[in-house]
């Protein structure tokens, strides 16, 4: 899976003493970013430790920061903080998995529904801009730029919504399966890439014509979809552990 963290450590520049606080929160965002997305795409197996100091090395910050970042990342549930023993990717059981992705499906129709009541042209365009820019990462097979512009579709849906309940609660369960559903495009066992593809086509497609009942059985299928996917992706080493010799 592609790291946005490079191997070579390039350092993240702190800032200079008359920086002020907008580049602290600037190279705050940063390290966040790049430790969510080196999380997020599987590069540390879940229930593993969070490596700290190699994560230092590669980020060329000191712990401190990237102990700021982590304490972001275990309130979006991405990880577990451990008392006195650093950190671990927080692992999902099947169960885990079946209650949150039907809670975000259901969270998601909602948000359909609404959004087509109220998100002006503007908006649609905006998140037909990003559904063409996913695709063009579809097509390069770039799953880092693909499973970006994707999360920014949904949000900007749940965003048109025009509900803060609605959107504090898609937040607060988006974190926890952040990783999940960018692993759930690698199933083997059906073409979920391609499948997601089509699905997004089907809801742009309802957005565009703002069919509310429409849209909302479909994103609640894609997740649906997205769920099956994550259990058989969660599943396969096991079977593939059984069926060697």
């Amino acid at each position: 899976m592609k790291s946005t963290i490079p191997d070579t450590g390039a350092p993240i520049t702190p800032p200079d003493a008359n920086g002020g606080d907008r580049r602290e929160a600037s190279l705050h965002g940063e390290i966040l970013l790049r430790l969510r997305d080196y999380v997020v795409e599987g590069n540390i197996p879940a229930g593993g430790r969070v490596p700290e100091r190699q994560l230092c090395e590669m980020l060329g910050i000191s712990r401190t920061p990237l102990r700021e970042a982590l304490k972001v990342l275990a309130a979006e549930g991405l990880i577990e903080l451990l008392p006195n023993r650093g950190a671990r990717v927080r692992q999902l059981s099947r169960r885990d998995l079946e209650e949150l992705f039907d809670v975000m499906a259901g969270l998601e129709s909602l948000a359909g529904r609404l959004a087509c009541e109220t998100i002006t042209d503007a908006e649609i365009t905006a998140i037909e801009q990003l559904h063409y820019e996913m695709y063009g990462h579809y097509l390069h097979r770039d799953m880092h730029g693909y499973f970006q512009a994707n999360q920014r579709i949904h949000e900007s849906i749940v965003a048109a919504a025009r509900n803060e309940t609605l959107k504090t609660a898609y937040a607060n369960f988006a974190g926890r399966i952040r990783r999940v559903r960018y692993s759930a495009n690698f199933a083997r066992k059906r073409q979920r890439w391609a499948e997601a593809m089509r699905e997004h086509e089907a809801i742009l497609d309802a957005l565009r014509r703002r069919a509310g009942s429409e849209l909302s059985d479909i994103l609640f299928q894609h997740l649906r979809n997205k769920r099956m996917a994550a259990i058989e992706h969660l599943t396969e080493p096991q079977e593939g552990a059984q069926a060697s010799p």
